[in-house]
């Protein structure tokens, strides 16, 4: 027997059209791995799998001709797998909510690193992606939305909105541009709470059909990793928010009633072990759980339209994906790996370093925008000092309670390798980005040492991710750049492929191949379940091989 498929017998119990031999010429059967490999994935063609003599073969054709036909080789039928579309992967639901052709999107890496060129290029194939706003001025994302729309004028297309605690003027002035420029859809990311901005973009987006039922004009696509947060943006808008809102004039009473008959987000992305914020936390529980509270909210409210659950963390080679369409998630979405992509806001030298990168080479540090609240973010360990750097500030702060405290040696190493110039100088600058960019931050900080310390030492973690996306020269040690155990997945999924190299990756590619994957994979796992198992380097897909 050929070693590339084998039979097991366990399986072998007969179906209505397996009773009926295979009929057909000895050139539409094959047992050869190459041609088997092409087979699986001519996604839009079935396979049969039949029995010769000891032989098992695989065929596109179903061989169900009359007898007597002239066709002069008879088989055993011992499986079907039908055509498996793209399409099929995921909830269409979510492809008709946002116009995408798969469950798929890229979800928004802050600093515009899911940049203009990557939203557009993504849309332009009938996948979404989701612009990285978070840490622009507003001027910038303005013209980013801006661009974003010339070109996807029906979209899809998503802007990203970051819980922002110590900056709620700067959220709130967000949500209130995105509706101005006719944004319609959001992706709300590292969210402990409902704000009064994210409920104002939802609600002023509700009306009444026709018919009496709602309309939901802006989405929400919330990117969460603990339950008791999902649980919030699966009910209505809370009700102390709604009613500041209509006495603030922003949202009608009608408005009002509505939003209690919906939730706060259409979809809910289980972000797992992911770049940037996260929890650390497994898909493969994550996943499960969050389908459990949407259905218990779910038989609570009785929505005509359930709250989608898909996956996002530790998505980056076909396995992952098709593991989480198989636990029930109704899309999955992409992060790192479109970080190390030609289209992504990242310099050269970042993307070399994230193409190289392993899955052990990533770390925790104090992230930037909670530094006080000691929430971190997973950076990338190879090739930067940042992670070390940015904890030793954190310890530092949590020490002392301003900057005169801060003890002579420990101040004089700090300027020397970390800030590389005097803080009274940092200071100086903090006070002029923080005038322009949020002056309630700059006035609280003048009255309260601690604060103003927190300032300063957040300019080094602010800038390092800037230097990352600028490749600012002397600062590559000082790096910011986020990333998940996932980026050296894929790493080692596309070794040796036309992937590999970092000047060959495009954010449409990659999609496309994860997807693609993810089918073939799905495929193979269908003949397996049959009783066809094919030899180990048949069971895995690959992007093609570089010649």
């Amino acid at each position: 027997m050929n070693q590339a498929i084998e039979f097991n017998h366990i399986f072998n119990k007969k179906t209505p059209f397996e009773l009926l031999p295979w009929q057909g010429s000895q050139d539409q059967l094959t047992n050869h791995s190459e041609k088997i490999s092409a087979l699986i994935n001519e996604l839009e063609k079935p396979i049969w799998a039949v029995k010769a003599g000891s032989q098992v073969f695989l065929t596109d054709q179903d061989g169900f001709s009359a007898a007597g036909s002239g066709n002069h080789l008879q088989a055993e039928r011992l499986a079907y797998v039908p055509p498996m579309a793209l399409e099929s992967l995921g909830d269409p639901a979510f492809m008709q909510t946002y116009g995408t052709r798969y469950a798929y999107y890229a979800g928004a890496m802050a600093n515009g690193i899911s940049s203009v060129d990557m939203v557009v290029a993504l849309g332009k194939a009938g996948l979404m992606g989701s612009f990285g706003s978070a840490g622009l001025p507003p001027t910038r994302i303005e013209a980013a939305i801006q661009s974003i729309q010339q070109a996807l004028p029906g979209g899809p297309y998503a802007i990203n909105l970051i819980y922002s605690p110590n900056e709620p003027n700067l959220e709130r002035n967000l949500a209130e541009m995105y509706l101005k420029l006719g944004v319609k859809v959001i992706e709300a990311s590292a969210y402990m709470d409902l704000t009064y901005a994210l409920v104002h973009f939802r609600v002023a987006g509700l009306s009444r059909a026709s018919d009496g039922s709602v309309l939901i004009g802006n989405k929400i696509i919330a990117k969460i990793s603990r339950k008791e947060v999902a649980r919030k943006f699966m009910l209505p808008a809370p009700e102390d928010l709604l009613k500041q809102l209509l006495a603030d004039g922003k949202i009608t009473k009608e408005q009002v009633d509505l939003a209690r008959q919906v939730p706060m987000a259409d979809d809910i992305t289980v972000e797992a072990d992911s770049g940037g914020h996260t929890d650390n936390r497994p898909l493969v529980g994550l996943i499960p759980t969050m389908l459990a509270v949407r259905d218990e909210v779910q038989a609570q409210m009785n929505y005509p339209q359930p709250v989608r659950i898909g996956a996002g963390g530790g998505i980056s080679t076909p396995a992952a994906a098709l593991a989480a369409f198989m636990m029930g998630a109704a899309y999955v979405v992409t992060g790192s790996v479109n970080q190390a992509c030609v289209e992504a806001g990242a310099s050269l030298h970042t993307r070399n370093l994230l193409s190289q990168a392993d899955m052990a080479e990533v770390i925790m540090a104090p992230a930037a925008d909670m530094f006080e609240m000691g929430v971190r973010v997973q950076v990338l360990k190879r090739g930067s000092m940042f992670a070390m750097r940015a904890s030793r500030l954190y310890e530092l702060y949590s020490r002392y309670n301003s900057v005169e405290e801060i003890p002579a040696a420990d101040r004089e190493k700090i300027e020397k390798t970390i800030f590389r110039r005097n803080l009274d100088e940092v200071w100086e600058e903090t006070q002029a980005f923080f005038r322009e960019r949020d002056q309630k931050n700059l006035d609280l900080a003048l009255k309260d040492p601690h604060h103003k310390l927190a300032l300063i030492f957040r300019w080094y973690l602010g800038l390092s991710s800037r230097w990352s996306v600028v490749g600012e020269p002397g600062r590559e040690i000082d790096y910011q750049i986020w990333c998940g155990p996932a980026m050296g997945a894929f790493n080692q999924w596309v070794k040796g492929t036309i992937l590999e190299p970092a000047e060959n990756r495009q954010v449409v590619d990659v999609g496309m191949q994860i997807l693609i994957g993810a089918a073939y994979l799905a495929r193979v796992r269908s003949l397996a379940g049959q009783g066809i198992n094919l030899a180990s380097e048949l069971q895995m897909y690959y992007p093609p091989r570089l010649l």
